[in-house]
């Protein structure tokens, strides 16, 4: 799909459980440079889903936008150079 993005989270805050209102996302772990490869992650038909490489657990909840996140600020925002 044309201009369809991704959106990146991580988890500056050290948060057991982040909520999400998207279920198609990539987990960076943390900011770089402190991140971890950027994986992937579908929840398919699941509500919830656990990185495998930093065991964040992400949660949806449709009530959020696909920019919002519980707690706020986990997701990741690229400034333009």
């Amino acid at each position: 799909m044309a201009g369809h993005r991704i959106p990146h989270f991580q988890n500056d805050v050290g948060a057991d459980m982040i909520e999400i209102g998207v279920t198609e996302f990539m987990c960076c772990g943390a900011t770089p440079p402190y991140d971890h490869p950027h994986v992937y992650l579908d929840m398919g038909d699941e509500r919830e889903i656990v990185c495998g490489y930093c065991s964040t657990l992400y949660r949806y909840d449709g009530t959020l936008t696909p920019e919002e996140t519980r707690p706020v600020g986990c997701r990741l925002v690229e400034v333009a150079a």
